[in-house]
């Protein structure tokens, strides 16, 4: 007895100095993350410099830059990363008005890794494929409704550009007010930023910036996937806690839940494609994961949000507004989508519909997968191009 009670005390500080040295980790990956995104804004202005309008004129068709939002996303499976590199290029010149059918078709894109999961199931009944693939495709088609809605919405009035600019104006300010002053994030990140851009100085323009940009976009995809391994293994439990108790307190509660747990895991993939397997086994239903995914999708507006913390002077409103944007986009889409009784339960009828279909013939499944994420942006790419 007493050896075993040796063992648990000698255990306990080893546990302790596990979890403060992957805290410190946590935190060092969100300093290299900020860092990675002011590198790619001026790896992007060295580039390109004042050319970079023109540049992006053939995305000035709304529909190329859904369909690079979708694939770009579905590739790299992250929206996360996806939407920081994306502030990253608003604050290094990109429009934000080019941007925004990026954000949304981030949106769609991220919803790929659910069906990947669900698709684990493809061996086992039915019954259980069936759950499975239902409860990854509730969130495809939420977010497709909400493109369809917005989409057009903000082609025509500009809703989501205009309310994030008022938005992000009032935390900003006025460009003459300048926020290099008071700048701490700034200040901290200065080091690490002007380290990477020397080391690339020895190259001519624009290849140290094409470098840079390269350099920036890897250190994104570093610090997104580490976080969100770090994030699990330290919050994991907590958030199984959370997310049962949520669960039987209704549907506000369970959109509080997917948001809470995926500011605490930082991916929106990582919080809803853990819901799969408890879905095909039975332990939750859709009427539970449908507003679940929801919150989920609010909560990963949280790292563009933070991304936009890193860029300081003029380009600090624009790169605020494209992230309040995403966070705008998301949750009006909850609250329209959710709040209409005649929309609210469209997601899942056609989820139980399709999932019931797939289950027959799985090989749907995969058709639908790859149909949705890859075949059907990439014609869309193509007709948008040739008209």
């Amino acid at each position: 007895m007493g050896t075993a009670l040796e063992q648990t005390s000698l255990l306990q500080p080893t546990s302790r100095r596990k979890t403060l040295l992957r805290w410190l980790a946590v935190l060092a990956l969100i300093y290299l993350l900020l860092v990675s995104i002011q590198v790619i804004s001026r790896g992007f202005r060295a580039t390109f410099g004042d050319e970079a309008e023109q540049l992006f004129a053939f995305a000035e068709n709304p529909f190329v830059g859904l369909v690079v939002g979708i694939l770009s996303t579905a590739l790299v499976q992250s929206s996360s990363a996806t939407t920081a590199i994306i502030v990253g290029l608003v604050a290094g010149g990109l429009p934000v008005r080019i941007a925004i059918p990026m954000i949304m078709g981030s949106n769609i894109g991220t919803s790929i890794t659910n069906g990947i999961a669900s698709l684990g199931f493809v061996r086992g009944n039915k019954e259980d494929f069936k759950q499975a693939f239902a409860a990854s495709i509730v969130l495809d088609l939420f977010n497709l409704i909400a493109v369809l809605i917005f989409f057009p919405l903000e082609i025509l009035f500009h809703p989501l550009e205009r309310l994030s600019t008022a938005s992000a104006s009032l935390f900003v300010g006025d460009y003459d007010l300048s926020v290099d002053k008071f700048d701490l994030v700034g200040a901290m990140t200065r080091p690490a930023r002007n380290l990477i851009l020397s080391a690339t100085g020895f190259l001519p323009e624009p290849y140290n910036g094409i470098v840079q940009i390269f350099i920036g976009v890897g250190l994104v995809f570093v610090a997104v996937y580490f976080v969100g391994k770090l994030l699990k293994r330290l919050m994991v439990g907590r958030a199984k806690d959370i997310l049962h108790t949520a669960m039987g307190k209704g549907l506000i509660a369970g959109i509080l839940a997917g948001i809470f747990i995926t500011i605490l895991v930082q991916s929106s993939s990582a919080t809803t494609s853990l819901m799969i397997p408890l879905a095909g086994a039975g332990v939750f239903g859709l009427d539970v994961i449908y507003p679940f995914t929801l919150g989920a999708n609010i909560g990963t507006t949280v790292t563009s949000l933070l991304s936009a913390t890193a860029v300081t002077g003029e380009m600090a409103l624009p790169a605020l507004e494209i992230a309040k944007v995403h966070l705008f986009f998301n949750l009006l889409g909850v609250l329209l989508i959710f709040g209409l009784p005649f929309l609210r339960p469209l997601p899942v009828i056609g989820a139980e519909r399709l999932a019931a279909t797939a289950s027959e013939n799985k090989l749907i499944a995969l058709v639908y997968l790859i149909g949705v994420f890859f075949v059907i942006p990439l014609i869309l790419l193509g007709l948008s191009i040739v008209l």
